[in-house]
This record gives C-alpha cells, sequence and structure tokens, in this order.
C-alpha cells in the first residue's frame, strides 16, 4: 500500500444540502451493490476501502487493443475478430469516442433527473451494426487453464458494467444492441520459454444486457446518501468482516 495513502479524505462527497448534481461512477454503482455500509463510508463519510494495487499489464493489453480498433474505425472496416466470430458489425466513428473511453474525464454520463446523480462510466470500446444500433464492447484480460468464460459468481460485476454501459448510452439517444461483447484474452502460459514475450487466445464472448434494475438501484442509492444513519453492510463483505473482527479482538 502507498505511503501516500489516507483512508480519510473530504473532497468529492455527497453533501445533502447542496442542489449540484453528485457524480456516481458505474464502479461506485457496484459498490453499492456489493455492500451499502461502504458505499455509505465512501461517498458520504470519506472513508474508501484500502486501494488494490493496479494491473498494469491488463491497461496494456486494453491500450493495445484500443489502438487496434482504431485503425479499423479509421477506415471503416471490421476488426478480423468481429469476422471470425461472424459479428456484422465496425468500429464506431464518433467525435466523443476518445471522451467515452476516458474515465478520468466522466466518460459517458448521464443526468437521472429523478435522483439529481450524475451517472458516468469510461467504456472500452463500442461498435455500430447495420442498423445503427451500437454495440459496447469491453476488454478483458486473464492467464488461466482452459477457456476463459462468464460463468463465475465473481464475474456478474462484469455484466452489471456492461449494463450500465449500455443504460448510459441509450439515455444519450442512442440506439443500443441487447448483445454486448467481451473481447477476453487469455495470456498462454503453456508455451515453452518466455522469449520476451506473452501470448494470448483471444475470445469474444457475447452477453444480453438487462438494464432494468438500474433505474431502481439509483433511487436506493439516493436514500442511503440522504441518510443519516450508517446502513448494515452485505453479509458477504470481506472488508465489513475484517474490521468487525479486528473491533472484536482482544489482546492477551
Amino acid at each position: 500500500m502507498s505511503q501516500y495513502y489516507s483512508p480519510k479524505r473530504t473532497r468529492g462527497l455527497f453533501d445533502p444540502e447542496s442542489e449540484e448534481p453528485f457524480k456516481i461512477s458505474r464502479s461506485k454503482i457496484d459498490l453499492f451493490l456489493e455492500c451499502p455500509r461502504c458505499f455509505y463510508l465512501d461517498r458520504r463519510l470519506g472513508i474508501g476501502r484500502p486501494p488494490g494495487f493496479p494491473f498494469s499489464l491488463n491497461s496494456a493489453v486494453d491500450a493495445l487493443l484500443k489502438k487496434e480498433f482504431d485503425l479499423h474505425r479509421a477506415k471503416h472496416t471490421p476488426h478480423p475478430f468481429m469476422k471470425a466470430y461472424g459479428i456484422d458489425a465496425i468500429p464506431f466513428e464518433h467525435e466523443k469516442i476518445d471522451e467515452w473511453r476516458d474515465s478520468l474525464r466522466a466518460g459517458v454520463q448521464h443526468l437521472h433527473k429523478v435522483t439529481n446523480l450524475m451517472v458516468t462510466g469510461g467504456v472500452d470500446d463500442v461498435w455500430v451494426n447495420p442498423k445503427g444500433e451500437l454495440i459496447i464492447a469491453d476488454y478483458k484480460a486473464t492467464s488461466k487453464n482452459g477457456e476463459v468464460n462468464l460463468d463465475a459468481e465473481w464475474q456478474d460485476g462484469y455484466k452489471r458494467q456492461m449494463e450500465v454501459y449500455q443504460w448510459l448510452f441509450r439515455q444519450n439517444g442512442f440506439k443500443v444492441s441487447d448483445t454486448g461483447y467481451f473481447v477476453y484474452c487469455n495470456g498462454k502460459a503453456d508455451r515453452e520459454a518466455f522469449d520476451g514475450k506473452l501470448e494470448f487466445d483471444v475470445k469474444l464472448i457475447p452477453y444480453k444486457g438487462d438494464d432494468s434494475w438500474i433505474e431502481e438501484t439509483l433511487k436506493n442509492i439516493k436514500k442511503c446518501l440522504v441518510s443519516d444513519l450508517i446502513p448494515d453492510s452485505s453479509q458477504d463483505c470481506d472488508y465489513c468482516r475484517y474490521c468487525q473482527a479486528v473491533k472484536s479482538a482482544k489482546v492477551k
């Protein structure tokens, strides 16, 4: 953990008295669904979970994939992955594509007027099919034996991530296909030698999203934020269980 990390902060917190829209990122929506208590401590009181270490290799894969798809975006041609999987689409060309993909600049965003929450998210890529429907694409990188898939329970967060992006683009007036794609890169560990390079198998996994849960979730998030009571933790929250164990520990 960085020596500069501080568990308490004051900037970017929700103020019940403010009338300004409050930014809520895709990842914070997921935090709320994981554990309302952790979410409240983070967004209302400024006490965030300890940060994880950055996955620099994943970031490198993302950057290289974006460069590849951008070459075909400029030429209005499908990427070979699309051809291989029979996907009738090309990378979507739009003046805001770089902004949408930059989460530090808020990515794609929408003001949810019912809650006054400004929902934001940085998408990996957007494709378009002949019907004019946008197809959300998300890049993932891993290294595991066997075929990659979306069967693990922890990957439900990936699916919600896709659905939030689909919802955001719909709220911005675009036609969006229910089916998005995970471009899953699986590092090969069965090579005889490293030789200064890591090879990947790339699999495109379709996922049919359902964003019907988002509206109610945003309303519940707002209720959580305006409350003066810290909510209960999720039964499955490892962070809260750890904190409770520390509080109940007795030094002999």
